[in-house]
């Protein structure tokens, strides 16, 4: 038996050097160290032999089983060692496109911005732009919002330390984009045809229709001679444009401070088709802006006289533009980064 189990070890080990794939390496251990195996059956046989010789060839036997056993270990290491070093040195395809960078595109509200403004420039109105810090003056003052008025207590403001206790050096994140306005009518002379987007800031709880920072869209045109029908037809062909020749508009009176007299604006709630829901608040209808013929007083400011000159303004939220054309139902989706949301757009 002794000679059975040192044959099996040579034969075992001279196959087990020749074997190149790891298919094979199991077929090798199957065959020599398997519960049917050679070597599985001669230990069996053990029993038969008398005590003294069992033990002197249980010994040989477990020795050669613990030696097939780390060759195969051996084995197993120097395949998994070549299949890498193959995979490092050539395997590799490099003709193959490599995989993909994910792409991005421009933000949803972005790309509204820019589809506004083109609708207005088309209609012979500049693009302009002023500062998101502002002075006092031109935020409130000098749209007839003087410190008083309670006009102030529904734009929660940040203000914005100067150091200085004078009235007239008070500055804040700007609450709206008429503030553009207030220096336009300083600065440039009729005729006025100007819109003014950027970012305004309101001190204010976030929730579905409310966020500290938002886009607002403002417009002014001075010229002699201009009517509410003319405000009319401009706000009607921008809805038009935007929404579509089906959409039906609203115009009801209003107060601002810095229009009189003042309109807003609404258009047939997308989700209802004006039948009433909990977006539009079961009125069928959704305000999207706010109107009308510019104070005189504002005019009258900016060193335009309201007796030669009269005026329109509006102003708006792109983002409820955005919400209202694609019936999105919470302002904050925006801006929370979620990547399911901002790529359907």
């Amino acid at each position: 038996m002794l000679d059975q189990l040192e044959e099996l070890n040579k034969k075992a080990l001279q196959e087990l050097a020749a074997v190149t794939l790891p298919g094979e390496l199991e077929t090798w251990r199957v065959r020599y160290l398997g519960k049917k195996s050679e070597l599985t059956g001669i230990l069996r046989g053990l029993a038969t032999l008398p005590l003294e010789e069992r033990k002197h060839v249980g010994a040989r036997g477990n020795q050669v089983k613990a030696a097939l056993e780390a060759g195969h270990r051996r084995k197993e290491q120097e395949l998994r060692e070549g299949q890498l070093s193959l995979a490092g040195t050539g395997a590799i395809d490099i003709t193959l496109p490599g995989k993909p960078w994910p792409v991005g595109h421009i933000h949803p509200i972005t790309r509204t911005l820019y589809e506004v403004c083109d609708i207005f420039v088309s209609m012979g109105f500049k693009v302009v732009e002023g500062p998101d810090v502002e002075w006092d003056y031109y935020n409130f003052e000098a749209l007839n919002i003087p410190k008083e008025h309670p006009a102030r207590d529904t734009m929660s403001t940040f203000w914005a330390d100067t150091g200085s206790d004078s009235a007239d050096k008070q500055m804040l994140l700007r609450t709206h984009t008429t503030a553009v306005s207030a220096r336009v009518v300083e600065t440039m002379e009729p005729p006025i045809r100007v819109v003014e987007p950027g970012k305004v800031y309101r001190y204010e709880a976030s929730d579905a229709t409310h966020i500290p920072m938002f886009i607002n869209f403002d417009g002014l045109a001075v010229d002699r001679g201009i009517t509410m029908a003319d405000l009319k037809g401009t706000l009607y062909e921008f809805s038009r444009r935007y929404f579509g020749g089906n959409r039906k508009v609203r115009f009801r009176c209003d107060f601002f401070p810095f229009v009189e007299p003042g309109v807003e604006m609404a258009v047939e709630c997308l989700v209802c088709n004006g039948v009433g829901c909990r977006l539009c608040g079961n009125s069928g209808w959704i305000e999207i802006l706010g109107a009308g013929m510019t104070h005189p007083e504002v005019l009258r400011r900016g060193g335009i006289d309201p007796d030669v000159y009269t005026s329109f303004a509006f102003g708006m939220g792109v983002e409820r533009l955005h919400m209202l054309r694609h019936g999105i139902d919470d302002i904050r989706l925006y801006y929370g980064s979620d990547l399911r949301f901002l790529y359907q757009f």
